[in-house]
């Protein structure tokens, strides 16, 4: 256990890590949603692809439990149960797609399909029709594969959201709950698939501390009635994080 600390400790990087962790833990806390975005651009320039989707899942595994009674109060868990199905189908798919791609391409991706939902947003494309089973259960199957492929489940299902007619509320329960229980998927698959590197398993889990008092902060800073402030900080973070991951920064 301790030669695993210490491998963790060493990990390079490991500072940013820490860094966009405490960041990511203010974000989901206060929005219910962009924490992968923070963590994924920084750890997929310092670990291998699996180990940064390894770490991404461990450091999220307790941030969000604070704030889980309320998400359920206020969500839709059974909408939720929709989307968690759709990523039942769509996850293995991604990562066997994972295990094909180099790590600088992994990184082109990622910030990439980020970019790639700020432009939808910022365009103004808004959903006015029902969000029935059918759309929503397909859109947790397009987040279950981008989950294994590129350890970012938000995309899909923050454009399907953010382009509806949800209170901000509902919208940040619904987040809350799809991603804790995306994670939860996401490290079982991982496991059973002999993917576990026990050194960055650690190094999130250690990173989750500092993530539960970061989200406990970040969901005392939430008002529901400032919807505004709450899709201008949703996008400043896509925007951010996805600038900041381009691999052109590492050459």
């Amino acid at each position: 256990m301790p030669d695993l600390l210490a491998q963790a400790i060493a990990t390079p990087g490991v500072a940013w890590l820490a860094l966009a962790v405490i960041v990511a833990g203010l974000v989901r806390g206060f929005a219910g949603f962009g924490s992968a975005m923070i963590i994924m651009p920084v750890a997929a320039s310092v670990l291998s692809p699996v180990e940064a989707i390894l770490f991404l899942t461990a450091a999220e595994l307790i941030g969000p439990l604070p704030n889980l009674p309320d998400a359920l109060r206020e969500g839709a868990p059974r909408e939720v149960g929709r989307l968690l199905l759709g990523v039942l189908i769509g996850m293995p798919l991604g990562l066997w797609g994972l295990s094909l791609i180099s790590p600088e391409g992994f990184g082109w991706i990622v910030s990439g399909v980020v970019l790639g939902l700020l432009a939808l947003l910022l365009a103004g494309w808004r959903y006015h029709g029902p969000l029935g089973a059918k759309l929503v259960t397909a859109t947790g199957a397009l987040g279950g594969f981008m989950t294994g492929f590129a350890g970012i489940a938000g995309p899909p299902v923050i454009l399907l959201y953010m382009a509806s007619r949800r209170p901000a509320a509902v919208i940040r329960a619904n987040f809350l709950l799809y991603l804790l229980g995306l994670d939860l998927m996401l490290f079982a698959m991982l496991a059973a698939t002999g993917q576990v590197v026990w050194p960055v398993l650690w190094l999130g889990l250690l990173a989750g501390v500092p993530n539960v008092i970061a989200n406990i902060i970040g969901a005392r800073l939430f008002d529901p009635k400032r919807e505004r402030l709450f899709r201008a900080v949703a996008y400043i973070v896509i925007a951010a994080s996805a600038i900041l991951g381009l691999p052109l920064w590492n050459i």
